[in-house]
């Protein structure tokens, strides 16, 4: 029998989470705490729910915060502010009766002394907002930050980068993401595979070599095989990383910032390859070591900074080296949908200038004739042609290669290089950006 909390507790638990967001923690931890702070201990039938409420405001924060600028005639404290949040998402977008989301979220405030004397006011802006949602949401959607529930910087910048597409990579990255399967070739041909889901009543459709986009998204643990190292989770637009590097049997490769693993699982699926996974999180290091367990495979984990190979490298060259470097993360948020909250405008520049510092650090380490592909999932030019190509004019040995990915059938653009997020179902990836530098003999 299923068991839940009351709703208000539920809406109080996810404004806890909404309230670190907005404070500036990421929304995972934000939630874990929340949960782990409510008393008594929340039901797990209920984690769901405050999961979704949690999600869906901060999918819908900019529009919710512009309503919110004008039905209130003060800034409310940062626990009012935050339930305010919550309800009015839960508003927009009813999953229950507006009366029932209303009378509860007056309960929740009620619930905290802090929050308590400012209940009669939560409750007249949400009956104000259901009086006139219409004129609310046209008002606040003039904004640029409530039509795209992006940062203003952001919308900006996109449209700098994408005079004629930004507008479509901000719709596409609202969209829920799809759940995209690898298939682990050491184990099933990819078609050999697809019929497996078929029979198990699990439709897909092949967007790739070894890349099964589910029509239905399900449990990785209720798939064919997936315990047993069949397949695993990894957009279509990560898995172009491992072939483009061009990897081959005997090879000694280096992937750089490899946690949790997807890429480094990826190229031991192609090729008998020494690998060292690079990491500077000991930690995060632990997910690649189960990804590799459970695959059947092998890897060197190395904890160590890219900055500082010096500490950590034998001084044996590589034949290939991938930097996956840190970025924004922009173009994945719609599965990070916290990301866009917590970017700065200046990040932008602070990790660019990170990236060419990684790729500087790491091409000594590359032999003549090897190849090193530079990656970020973002969508800024930034942190991806401008720093590629500011890193081949101060190396004069790096030879700027094209890139192209070809597989019959799928709807992947070629040649690759900026992948942006797409609104069509038949081409469904994350964004990324793709460099590849070959050393000069």
């Amino acid at each position: 029998m299923s068991e839940r909390a009351e709703l208000a507790r539920e809406l109080a638990v996810a404004t806890t989470a909404i309230e670190a967001l907005l404070g500036g923690t990421a929304l995972p931890a934000a939630l874990a705490q929340a949960i782990a702070a409510a008393a008594p201990v929340l039901p797990p039938d209920s984690l769901p729910a405050v999961q979704d409420m949690a999600y869906r405001s901060t999918r819908e924060l900019g529009l919710c915060r512009a309503v919110a600028g004008i039905l209130n005639a003060h800034p409310p404290s940062a626990r009012l502010a935050a339930l305010q949040i919550v309800a009015l998402a839960q508003l927009l977008d009813p999953v229950r009766s507006d009366a029932v989301t209303v009378d509860q979220v007056v309960s929740a405030a009620r619930a905290r002394p802090a929050t308590a004397p400012a209940a009669g006011f939560l409750n007249a802006t949400l009956r104000r907002f259901l009086r006139e949602r219409d004129d609310l949401l046209e008002r606040a959607r003039q904004d640029d930050e409530a039509r795209w529930n992006f940062p203003r910087w952001w919308v900006e910048q996109l449209r700098r980068d994408y005079p004629t597409q930004w507008q479509e990579i901000l719709t596409a990255s609202n969209l829920s993401p799809p759940l995209t399967l690898r298939v682990n070739r050491r184990r099933f041909a990819c078609d050999d595979y697809h019929a497996l889901l078929t029979e198990a009543g699990c439709p897909a459709r092949r967007v790739g070599p070894q890349a099964l986009v589910l029509e239905t998204a399900r449990g990785v643990a209720t798939l064919p095989g997936f315990a047993a190292g069949a397949v695993s989770v990894q957009d279509a637009g990560a898995q172009l990383a491992a072939p483009l590097l061009d990897v081959a049997d005997g090879m000694r490769v280096l992937d750089a910032c490899a946690a949790p693993g997807g890429k480094t699982t990826h190229i031991l699926e192609l090729a008998d390859c020494e690998v060292v996974a690079l990491d500077v999180s000991a930690e995060r290091l632990e997910r690649v070591a189960q990804n590799l367990d459970r695959l059947g495979l092998s890897a060197t984990l190395q904890v160590g900074s890219a900055l500082e190979p010096g500490a950590w490298w034998d001084g044996v060259a590589f034949d290939r080296i991938l930097v996956d470097a840190p970025c924004t993360a922009s173009g994945i948020v719609r599965r990070h949908a916290d990301v866009r909250w917590l970017r700065r405008r200046s990040d932008l520049a602070t990790l660019s200038a990170r990236q060419e510092q990684i790729l500087a650090q790491l091409w000594p380490l590359l032999r003549p004739g090897g190849k090193l592909l530079y990656a970020t999932c973002s969508v800024f030019r930034a942190e991806g042609e401008a720093v590629a190509e500011r890193f081949r004019r101060a190396h004069p040995d790096a030879i700027r290669t094209g890139l192209a990915w070809r597989f019959e059938g799928a709807e992947l653009p070629e040649p690759v290089a900026q992948l942006l997020p797409r609104a069509d179902p038949h081409r469904d990836h994350d964004g990324f950006y793709y460099a590849m530098f070959e050393k000069r003999l």
